[in-house]
């Protein structure tokens, strides 16, 4: 079986569906709580000390690393507008839903200004969610998941229950020479 890592942009899409399922949708946050309580107790190390993924071809030979430079200054740009990283990382079960709420809208609000000015989005499917849309045979799967009972051959007919999101344009900076490029927030000390 091929194990294809998924890209710096893949993984960007995942980790704002995380984010928000996880403060939506309380089975998803205990289900994180439980992975990373699982891997605290196994002592694993952390995902971002591991070492870029290497993908596997069919025939075995090692492809190129992945560059995670472009995820990494996208995530520090988010972390700088709306504090990403710092929200997720909080242990939240303490504190009242009103703070958290106020929490998310000042996260939600810096990061929203970060896509808004490094990323062009546009929605996969342009129709209202609700509205009737018919999925074409060839499909991307990447682009259009289907969901409910799905039989048979394409092309299939069904309610759009979200519109999806594609990049259209990145505009992140030039990176700048030096410095641990893992970085995506320095620590600060007041003096």
């Amino acid at each position: 079986m091929t194990h294809i890592a998924p890209s710096p942009l893949q993984r960007l899409v995942l980790a704002f569906y995380a984010f928000f399922a996880i403060l939506f949708r309380v089975e998803v946050a205990a289900a994180v709580q439980r992975l990373r309580e699982a891997r605290r107790e196994r002592a694993l190390p952390s995902p971002a000390a591991a070492p870029a993924p290497v993908v596997q071809t069919d025939a075995g030979a090692a492809a190129p690393r992945v560059d995670a430079r472009p995820a990494l200054q996208l995530l520090a740009v988010l972390q700088r507008e709306g504090r990403l990283v710092d929200f997720l990382e909080e242990d939240l079960t303490g504190f009242p839903d009103a703070a958290v709420g106020a929490a998310a809208r000042a996260v939600h609000a810096g990061c929203r200004k970060a896509l808004g000015e490094l990323l062009g989005l546009e929605p996969v499917y342009r129709e209202a969610e609700g509205a009737q849309v018919t999925v074409e045979r060839g499909f991307d799967p990447a682009a259009v998941r289907l969901t409910g009972n799905v039989v048979g051959e394409p092309p299939f007919r069904g309610a759009l229950r979200h519109h999806g999101w594609r990049v259209c344009e990145v505009k992140l900076p030039p990176t700048q020479g030096g410095g641990d490029g893992s970085v995506v927030a320095p620590a600060e000390v007041e003096l």
